[in-house]
């Protein structure tokens, strides 16, 4: 299997799963539903057993590895801008397709019996998805936000304090070394993975259920393609002077899996890295990754919400102006980080349609196709999740090129710890020269 690129590996198992899926519904076998969402299951629920010590030892020793504070703050503010001009361009081209396309107009729901969901968003959320209540509960509910926080508090803190945290940092790098490598071992069973996560979408929900909303799934299908192919790539041509070939070819195998697996936080050691892979230094990686895994969705929080948003309007009969537009905007680009303690997309329409005063109900019609519908929006997550670090180091002069320009020859299971420059002279994190 080694052998086999990995890509290739996905693919096979993304047609298998498409076939047996299919078979299962057609045939009603309940057993082979059951059986595809149990190895799907699986494999994201191991995927996302490695993330809290990944992340928390990943940054914990990023953080102590940099020379000063300051650095790491200019940085993460770099990066925030990066994510909030991208989600702005992303929400902008939601925004065009819904009043392009009327994705509402002439479709009969019965708006009688939609139900607003259990589970929605308010603006309290920001503060409360990055405080944890207790150290323990962050880690506990896998909050991938909370414990970034924590891992940049307790970094900073071991790096002021010098020699005497010197034990504290050499357990999070053993650690770290220990969850690498059992990850890897999880990631070579993505395409078993992949076959049951595809397998079982297909046998549960089938294609069927788009035809009401074919209009309004094409156009979400349609934005994030446009975000994923033309929107990036001018990104990494117009700010970083990058190939965008180059950049798909390292990310691709990130991509594939989030769509399929429809999570960012599971994605998310594969997205690191790739990113890694790309030529980003990993000590800024691995602060990046991460913390774009809870905040960076321009599928889920600036496309999807924007369409659904005026989706739901034209369904209701609720005429939207130009301020409504623009609060759209204002929620995508800003209300991510509020539900970033929170899954699913649900939760970031649901604070889109409190904000412009739409029924919560409206959320509940798009429930039936949510799957279909996340598996584009997850892969232009993570696809955004691994672009903004690469720009930002591309324009910080810390990018390693050469590793950039190679990065579609090498299979991403054939690079193991030894091939990861782990020893990259933190220096390669300094502002480049004026």
């Amino acid at each position: 299997m080694r052998k086999i690129p990995f890509s290739v590996q996905i693919l096979a198992g993304l047609v298998l799963g498409v076939a047996l899926g299919f078979l299962a519904r057609a045939a009603e076998l309940s057993w082979l539903t059951t059986t595809l969402d149990t190895v799907g299951g699986l494999f994201v629920q191991l995927l996302k057993l490695a993330v809290p010590p990944l992340v928390f030892t990943a940054i914990v020793v990023s953080v102590v590895s940099l020379r000063g504070v300051a650095n790491a703050a200019r940085l993460a503010l770099k990066t925030l801008l990066w994510f909030g001009v991208t989600a702005l361009i992303a929400v902008t081209i939601g925004i065009g397709l819904g009043l392009l396309t009327d994705p509402g107009r002439g479709v009969t729901l019965d708006v009688a019996g939609a139900e607003a969901p259990e589970r929605t968003g308010s603006w309290t959320d920001f503060l409360t998805g990055i405080v944890p209540t207790n150290p323990v509960g962050a880690f506990v509910d896998n909050n991938v936000l909370q414990i970034v926080f924590l891992a940049l508090v307790v970094g900073a803190a071991a790096l002021l304090i010098g020699e005497p945290a010197e034990p504290f940092v050499n357990l999070n790098r053993s650690v770290l070394a220990i969850v690498q490598k059992a990850l890897w071992w999880v990631i070579r069973l993505a395409p078993i993975g992949t076959l049951g996560l595809i397998g079982n979408a297909i046998a549960s929900y089938g294609w069927d259920l788009l035809a009401p909303l074919a209009k309004f799934t094409t156009a979400v299908y349609v934005g994030c393609a446009i975000v994923l192919f033309v929107v990036y790539p001018v990104v990494l041509l117009a700010a970083g002077r990058l190939n965008p070939l180059r950049f798909f070819a390292g990310a691709w195998p990130a991509i594939e899996l989030a769509f399929v697996s429809r999570s960012s936080v599971g994605t998310m050691p594969v997205t690191q890295r790739s990113v890694e892979r790309l030529g980003v230094p990993r000590e800024y990686a691995s602060f990046a990754v991460p913390f774009g895994a809870t905040t960076k969705m321009d599928g889920c929080a600036a496309i999807y919400p924007a369409l659904a948003a005026i989706f739901v309007a034209q369904v209701f009969g609720v005429q939207l102006g130009v301020t409504d537009y623009l609060l759209i905007a204002f929620v995508s680009v800003v209300g991510s980080a509020a539900t970033a303690g929170l899954t699913g997309a649900i939760v970031m329409l649901t604070l889109t349609l409190s904000t412009l005063g739409l029924p919560l109900a409206g959320a509940g019609l798009l429930l039936a196709i949510d799957p279909i519908l996340d598996m584009i929006r997850t892969a232009t997550n993570v696809a955004g999740q691994a672009l903004v670090p690469t720009v930002v180091a591309a324009r910080e002069g810390t990018l390693d090129r050469a590793a950039y320009d190679s990065a579609g020859k090498r299979d991403l299971t054939d690079l193991d710890e030894a091939d990861q420059p782990a020893d990259r002279p933190t220096d390669r994190l300094a502002p480049a020269p004026a």
